[in-house]
């Protein structure tokens, strides 16, 4: 997908301006990324409330000229940009919806919010936790601006319901759970280039493909304390890992397995909770609503009870749209969004812990990795045998001094 010019890094970045107050008016947003993401989930979500009267699509920026004018020629879109720091400059964005590859997101992020303007970034956030924390850094104080990862299974009125369920033991304490994201992915998918490649991708279907059901769990359970966990490459020729199981220990003391996969032809992506008095599941593949969750009580709960645990309320699919109407909501108060801060690293440190104790064979405790960590700044870790190899230097370069 093309990408757009990455912007200056915070060290270099001018002062950041005052957010301008959103309050009694169009949020005004813009695109960065004309490709697929842009096309199908963040341009429909943004111009279904522009059409309610909350934001204004104002710019799409993507360094393919070609790409980003038919985008916005397509989509009624007034300004095309191929530079990021130009339409920050020019437009002056209340939110910045970042529709890029991973690897772009850090330094994307940062110039937005150094301009003045919240951020919506799609998953996965950044590579690591340390480009979390670079982000998290240039965020404002007392109102914002904010940057927003794109967790959209998290909204919606199925996963409320049930989150305020469990938050307040309505079904007894959650006690056993189990997250499975198992996908296919064929050769062709990983014929690609930058797919299955750390510096490219971040990770493997732990990191690209499982994060939104384990950013799911984690929102449902609470904080975790523990993982313990495998990788394996057992049909791809990638760099990263196609398969993944962990075992995870919550601060609650509940604990679950995670199997992370895309070698799986009967594709399902699935949470199951059993608490102490009832089991709760979700099944479904990439969304949901009210039907694909079930409610099992035990057998003697009264019938009123279970009828009002299974009473999910008026039907609101997961879906960007519905992250995006909480986000609004949250700019307009000044307030942090969910999925940001504290609240949207944890998913990425439960999977930079699943890959470190993957590769050394250890149990890894949360609050573990920080500075001074290999995981902290990669994925691998520098493991061998799954960190990318060095290129091979020929012998006869080797000692020999090269021409500046």
């Amino acid at each position: 997908m093309p990408t757009p010019r990455t912007a200056t890094d915070p060290e270099t970045s001018p002062s950041r301006p005052e957010p301008a107050p959103v309050d009694g008016r169009r949020i005004k947003a813009a695109i960065v990324g004309a490709g697929a993401i842009a096309r199908g989930s963040h341009y429909p979500a943004l111009a279904r409330l522009a059409d309610e009267g909350e934001t204004e699509i104002v710019a799409a920026v993507d360094i393919a000229e070609g790409a980003v004018r038919g985008f916005c020629a397509e989509a009624g879109i007034p300004h095309a940009y191929t530079d990021l720091d130009s339409m920050l400059d020019e437009q002056r964005p209340d939110l910045v919806a970042i529709c890029t590859p991973p690897t772009l997101h850090r330094e994307q992020t940062v110039a937005a919010l150094r301009a003045g303007a919240w951020v919506w970034c799609e998953k996965p956030p950044v590579p690591t936790l340390a480009d979390f924390d670079a982000v998290e850094a240039a965020e404002g104080t007392d109102g914002g601006p904010y940057a927003a990862i794109v967790f959209q299974h998290r909204f919606g009125s199925g996963a409320r319901h049930v989150r305020r369920l469990i938050a307040e033991e309505a079904m007894g304490r959650p006690l056993v759970a189990h997250c499975q994201t198992t996908w296919y992915r064929n050769a062709a998918y990983y014929a690609v280039p930058w797919r299955g490649r750390w510096a490219s991708e971040g990770g493997g279907p732990a990191m690209g493909h499982g994060i939104h059901q384990m950013d799911l769990l984690l929102d449902l359970m609470g904080p975790w304390s523990e993982v313990r966990a495998m990788a394996g490459r057992l049909v791809h020729d990638v760099e990263t890992e196609d398969v993944s199981t962990a075992l995870v220990r919550f601060s609650n003391g509940a604990m679950a397995t995670i199997v992370n996969s895309v070698l799986s032809p009967d594709e399902v992506s699935r949470i199951r909770i059993d608490c102490e008095r009832a089991t709760v599941e979700l099944t479904h593949l990439y969304g949901h609503s009210n039907d694909h969750w079930r409610i099992t009580p035990v057998p003697d709960v009264p019938d009123a009870e279970v009828a009002a645990w299974r009473d999910f309320g008026a039907d609101v699919p997961s879906s960007h749209l519905a992250q995006l109407r909480d986000l609004v909501a949250s700019m307009r108060a000044g307030e942090r969004p969910r999925s940001s801060g504290a609240d949207g690293r944890t998913s990425l440190e439960l999977i930079s812990a699943l890959y470190k104790s993957a590769f050394t064979d250890t149990t890894v405790r949360s609050g573990e990795i920080g500075p001074g960590d290999p995981y902290y700044t990669a994925l691998h870790g520098g493991a061998p045998g799954w960190a990318p190899e060095a290129p091979e230097v020929p012998e006869s370069a080797a000692g020999q001094e090269v021409p500046a």
